[in-house]
């Protein structure tokens, strides 16, 4: 459970993706961390997960690879159940004989979008798609094992790497004239850097001076709500991402944002159109509230995402 110089191990996945990736960057003073590729750890096959949970005896499991693709897991329910409904499963399983604890990262999808006001966590869940219905079950194959563990749902990330909403916001806002984007879905843009940061934060906080890591997570485990502070929608978040590219290119060509309901954009999958999260449990238990939604993309974009 820590490497030869007695640091702790922490297991990362999804080291690829926006969320993983940045906590690499935001785990590294913790421990040593350990991310191994997909041809080490297949999240599709238990096997691979226990043959890599064996090896590496982590301290810490933070589990942020998923499978993402909401419209396409209509087509592929196995592979979504299971990536994020079993793989969540056997990490609480292998970690609880070991004495480890688990971080996973869920959704905003969980809920059905029907309720006027910010979800809580205690709410009635209802996803509405194949992709909201595996990470649903997968905290539930989490919290069943037994094991110490905290799940972070968080909702709209974005980052400077992979695929993502504000990406393919500035690439076709320099390819096209005109780009109608939905402005009936309510949510809260999350920086991948901030809920990494956040992640670093908590974890930091529950390594125990005395006892167990697994008492310390344990006495707190559950379900957290984690976003960016504020709320907007994809047409209000277009426009910010936009109108923060023309900061950094004020004379390169830029596109005309228009807003168009949910119905003139039918996807595989359906939406909720509420997908705000009330995030005051996480402040209340670890002190931690992420910035305005808009703070963190100014910084996001200026730091490491310059219009290009």
């Amino acid at each position: 459970m820590r490497a030869v110089d007695g640091r702790p191990r922490l297991l990362v996945t999804g080291a690829s993706g926006q969320v993983g990736g940045a906590l690499l960057r935001t785990l590294a003073p913790l421990g040593e961390v350990i991310a191994p590729d997909r041809s080490q750890l297949d999240l599709a096959h238990a096997d691979s997960i226990r043959r890599t949970m064996r090896e590496v005896q982590p301290h810490w499991v933070v589990s942020a690879g998923a499978y993402t693709a909401v419209d396409k897991a209509e087509s592929e329910p196995e592979l979504a159940r299971a990536i994020n409904t079993v793989a969540p499963g056997v990490f609480g399983e292998e970690a609880r004989k070991i004495g480890a604890a688990v971080v996973h990262f869920s959704t905003d999808y969980v809920f059905d979008g029907e309720k006027d006001a910010p979800y809580v966590e205690t709410d009635a869940t209802g996803p509405l798609n194949v992709y909201g219905r595996t990470k649903l079950e997968g905290e539930r194959a989490l919290a069943a094992t037994g094991t110490a563990y905290l799940v972070f749902r968080t909702s709209w990330v974005y980052g400077a790497t992979g695929k993502n909403f504000l990406l393919s916001i500035q690439r076709m806002a320099r390819e096209r004239d005109v780009l109608r984007i939905v402005n009936d879905q309510h949510g809260a843009p999350t920086w991948s850097q901030e809920l990494a940061r956040m992640t670093a934060h908590v974890m930091a906080r529950l390594e125990p001076v005395a006892g167990s890591l697994e008492d310390a997570v344990g006495a707190l485990s559950g379900v957290y709500h984690a976003t960016g502070g504020g709320e907007t929608t994809w047409f209000g978040f277009a426009q910010a991402i936009v109108a923060e590219g023309q900061k950094n290119r004020p004379d390169g060509r830029t596109a005309r944002i228009e807003p168009i309901p949910t119905s003139e954009y039918p996807t595989p999958a359906r939406r909720p159109k509420n997908s705000r999260l009330d995030c005051r449990k996480l402040e209340r238990v670890f002190g931690c509230r992420m910035p305005e939604w808009q703070e963190s993309l100014r910084r996001m974009m200026a730091e490491t995402c310059p219009d290009r």
